[in-house]
């Protein structure tokens, strides 16, 4: 390594002292400064675009006359930021660079400045550069051996460094202890003897380490550990007998409770050890709560306690029938469920899972179960849980650690065969500590369950004694083996009747007791909580319809307590006690209108009635799509652009029309995100009919997707959008042929005032869709277009 002096300089520069602490050059560093004269400095330096001479001081002296300093050697460092803490405090982040001592000290306006020497070494690397790099991580490596719990990201950091003199730097700043050594280090600006004066000091370390390791294991040897546990138990007693601490008695009693709950051999010698362990750690130990929590915990599980089942189906049928309106499917295959559980004596039993939107009755429908079997019930809400310990339990080490959920639900239950409602099993989330849908794999699993192993219980247990139920609003974000796992029943939504009989047989008179009326102090009419259902909620559960009878008890108490004799509600007054309505009826007219169609749609509040428009103006062929619709939609808009133009010379449209004609077609309520391929038909129908003139029936609704040829597939939510359509006054709606098979879902309502017409091709729909009358009466070019559609459709019968 061939070393020469390249230049000698100086500088005037603030001073900044740091006591007990030593930097080198050759990074960023940041340092928070809490002395007042070092902040001022400090500002001043960042002010002036000025570097800081950073001076290590072992301990520094001030007295009236002069200040006296430790050390004159620091670094040369070029402030990059400067942040002000809210306690006064400042924090720096800078730049060292090089290496620097204090050859005299300046004070001016209150702030101490030093003369500073720099001396800057130009170095040429040769054969002893990559010796010396060798030695000096070698006593580094053997340094680390001695030193507890020593970064690897740092080891790992130094070995990649190739610059000799960097490479020094470091060592010295993360491997000297003494503030004598990293200051000799630093203060040598020649590289080469600063190199020896290093390795001297690195060996030095290394045998003082090395040393004191030796005779801490010679010590530890040299105690005799027999006459130690002596003596600490005979403390031990003494001071068990002071507190009277029966601890002979407490262990008695686990191991007698351990044997009384606990019949496998294997599980009964693993809570002995436990028990017999606890006995042997001194009182108030750590382990010692630990291990007592432990047994406290496994020892409340009701083991060997369980509840007798009672299966009878009539009872089970005026128990549903009692505490739910309508469902009528839904009570059907639980009872079913029953049946076949009776009968099988309750092997392989199937996990239901009731999916359904918010307030249908589903956490209502599991309690009834429970009710009708006899069985304790408990609620496990999973509701944003997103880490596995939540069901498998923390082990039994941790701080805070505890059971699962499912292990502490059936504790809280006090058997061991409780019904068990995992509540929105959908809104499991997950995250980096684990996926909780994949824990319940096995909770579900009728062949795995009979031996789960909880992390904290660390002992298997026999989840195939309960009865598990899962609610959710979508099956969406619901794994799929975990869907695969359970078998799957929907809860629709209620129709206006089932509403009004749920309202006046369960809301009504709950809520009156809740508000401490009597029966005959408030009454309500039917048409009002129909006026309610149509008007003041929008839901496809009941919540909304309780919270306005809630608000109406609340109001005729008020009104009763102010001197009237009774309370009655009806239409005429009911803005008085839920003030104006919160919802716009939507009701059709039979006035054909051109361009407008009345589509249906599923939202998680039940169905929907959607008026599609379309229009056509000049332009250069494009197609708009506006309402807030998701991809699928305007993919269904597109493959009804295209389909209009294979069949354009039969509708008698113009076959050039997506040359000049821009189409715009316009989903009301813009601020509703809509999605879905079921508006397919109404879009065709919407276009061709702003194409062709023709008018559109506006006492007709239709649902169904389209294909590029025509036909039209099939729909969900068939219940949900015909009980929408019916209530605006639909009298006929065209449904997919294949959903013909659907059909038993619909409302008997509904069917009984709605025609129904199952449409396999577009000309079905446009057939009874599109106002074809009076074709003499139109001018010529409607008139033409009228036959030609005509004919389109007729051509199909």
């Amino acid at each position: 390594m061939s070393i020469e002096i390249e230049k000698i300089l100086k500088k005037t520069l603030p001073v900044i002292f740091l006591q007990g602490q030593v930097i080198f050059p050759g990074g960023p560093l940041t340092l928070e400064l809490s002395q007042a004269e070092a902040i001022e400095n400090c500002l001043w330096a960042d002010e002036h675009d000025s570097e800081i001479f950073i001076l290590g001081q072992k301990e520094l002296v001030r007295t009236a006359e002069a200040e006296t300093f430790s050390n004159d050697i620091g670094i040369i460092a070029a402030i990059n930021q400067v942040i002000k803490l809210p306690d006064g405090n400042i924090r720096i982040s800078a730049e060292g660079f090089s290496r620097g001592k204090a050859i005299d000290y300046v004070k001016s306006n209150d702030k101490l400045f030093a003369e500073v020497m720099i001396k800057n070494y130009f170095v040429s690397p040769d054969q002893f550069e990559t010796g010396a790099k060798h030695r000096i991580l070698s006593l580094f490596e053997e340094l680390c051996l001695y030193i507890p719990r020593v970064s690897r990201e740092m080891v790992e950091g130094i070995k990649k460094i190739d610059d000799l003199v960097f490479l020094m730097d470091s060592v010295a700043s993360n491997a000297l202890f003494r503030f004598e050594d990293k200051i000799a280090v630093l203060g040598e600006f020649d590289p080469m003897e600063r190199y020896n004066i290093f390795i001297d000091a690195l060996e030095r370390e290394i045998f003082n380490l090395k040393t004191e390791s030796e005779l801490h294991k010679k010590v530890r040897v040299n105690v005799d550990q027999g006459q130690r546990e002596y003596y600490l138990k005979e403390q031990l007693k003494v001071i068990q007998d002071e507190l009277g601490y029966e601890e002979d008695d407490e262990i008695n009693e686990y191991l007698t409770k351990i044997k009384e709950l606990i019949d496998d051999e294997k599980q009964q010698e693993k809570l002995i050890k436990e028990a017999n362990k606890l006995a042997k750690i001194p009182f108030g130990a750590a382990e010692g709560t630990v291990i007592h929590n432990y047994l406290d915990t496994v020892l409340e599980y009701p083991w060997k306690k369980q509840t007798t089942d009672t299966l009878d189906l009539n009872k089970a049928k005026k128990i549903l029938d009692a505490d739910h309106e309508g469902i009528v499917k839904v009570k059907e295959r639980v009872l079913e469920y029953l049946a076949v559980k009776k009968l099988n004596g309750g092997k392989n039993p199937q996990i239901l899972c009731l999916v359904g939107a918010p307030g249908v009755g589903k956490t209502s429908v599991a309690g009834s179960i429970a009710k009708a079997m006899g069985r304790k019930f408990v609620r496990v809400s999973l509701g944003g849980v997103r880490d596995e310990a939540e069901i498998r339990g923390h082990r039994k080490t941790y701080l805070g650690s505890m059971p699962g959920r499912i292990v502490a639900a059936i504790t809280e239950a006090g058997v061991e065969n409780p019904l068990i409602l995992l509540d929105e099993i959908d809104k499991l989330t997950m995250d980096t500590h684990g996926d909780p849908s994949s824990a319940l794999l096995e909770v579900l699993d009728a062949e795995q369950n009979k031996n789960f192993r909880d992390h904290f219980m660390e002992i298997p247990i026999d989840l195939s004694k309960c009865v598990f139920i899962a609610t959710a609003n979508t099956l969406e974000t619901v794994q799929r083996p975990l869907i695969d796992r359970m078998e799957i029943i929907e809860m629709q939504a209620y129709t206006r009747e089932e509403k009004l009989s749920i309202a006046k047989k369960h809301l009504f008179p709950k809520q009156l007791e809740r508000a401490g009326l009597q029966k005959g102090q408030l009454k309500i009419t039917d048409q009002a909580i129909l006026t309610i259902i149509d008007t003041y909620t929008a839901e496809a559960g009941v919540r909304g319809l309780e919270r306005c009878m809630a608000a109406i008890c609340r109001k005729g108490a008020v009104k009763l307590l102010e001197g009237a004799e009774k309370v009655s509600v009806n239409n005429r007054n009911l803005k008085e006690f839920l003030d104006e309505p919160l919802i716009t009826n939507k009701k059709v007219t039979a006035k054909g209108r051109i361009g407008i169609v009345n589509g249906m749609a599923y939202t998680q509040t039940g169905g929907d009635l959607l008026e599609v428009e379309a229009i056509a103006l000049p332009g250069t062929g494009r197609v708009i799509l506006t309402g807030s619709l998701g991809d699928v939609m305007k993919e269904s808009a597109n493959i009804a652009i295209s389909y209009i133009r294979s069949i354009a010379k039969d509708l008698g449209i113009r076959e050039s029309f997506y040359r000049d004609t821009d189409i715009h077609v316009h989903f009301p309520e813009g601020a509703v995100p809509k999605d879905g391929p079921s508006a397919g038909v109404t879009m065709t129908t919407a276009i061709v009919s702003q194409l062709t003139g023709c008018a559109v029936r506006g006492d007709i609704a239709m649902t169904g997707e389209i294909s590029l040829k025509g036909k039209v597939l099939p729909i969900g939510g068939l219940r949900e959008k015909t009980m929408a359509a019916y209530k605006a006054g639909v009298t006929k709606i065209l449904v997919p042929k294949e959903n013909e098979n659907a059909m038993c879902q619909v409302a008997d309502s509904v069917k009984e005032h709605v025609e129904f017409v199952f449409c396999e091709q577009i000309e079905d729909v446009l057939r009874h869709a599109i106002i074809l009358e009076g074709i003499e009466e139109a001018e010529p070019a409607k008139r033409k277009r009228m036959a030609a559609l005509s004919q389109f459709v007729r051509n199909r019968v």
